[in-house]
């Protein structure tokens, strides 16, 4: 696939993400696994986005874990669990997406992909509230 979009990177990275949170396997055999079925974009900005999530799981599942009011990390389902982590890598770490470009991807992703409406809002409103977090100790408007 010649130049993929960003939204085409951001759904591949999203499924390599999904599939090793299902899997024990190194994300090098699923990068070679996705680049045989030929299916899901593997390059140089899909790795960074995945490389760069699963480096900084434990701090992405905190902060989602502090903004899940009523869900443990552990009820969260894995697909909602991994478009919150690549959402939350892109703000902290991805200074080519701005903030509210990785909310609406996000919340795109859930709606192709999670199973209702629940699930939209929930990943909606999480996003939502940590976003405003950040803009208040940033000193910006949300």
């Amino acid at each position: 696939m010649a130049n993929p979009t960003r939204r085409e990177i951001r759904d591949s990275a999203m499924k390599l993400l999904f599939e090793k949170s299902l899997r024990d396997d190194p994300i090098e055999s699923l990068y070679e696994i996705a680049e045989e079925i030929d299916e899901i974009i593997v390059n140089d900005a899909v790795r960074e986005l995945v490389d760069g999530t699963l480096a900084h799981l434990g701090e992405l599942d905190e902060t989602i874990q502090r903004f899940s009011k009523k869900r443990s990390i552990s009820r969260i389902s894995k697909l909602n669990l991994t478009i919150l982590r690549l959402a939350m890598f892109e703000i902290l770490y991805d200074d080519g997406t701005p903030t509210n470009a990785a909310v609406s991807e996000a919340i795109l992703l859930a709606e192709t992909y999670t199973a209702s409406e629940d699930d939209i809002r929930f990943i909606n409103g999480l996003l939502g509230a940590y976003t405003k977090e950040l803009a208040a100790q940033n000193g910006t408007a949300s």
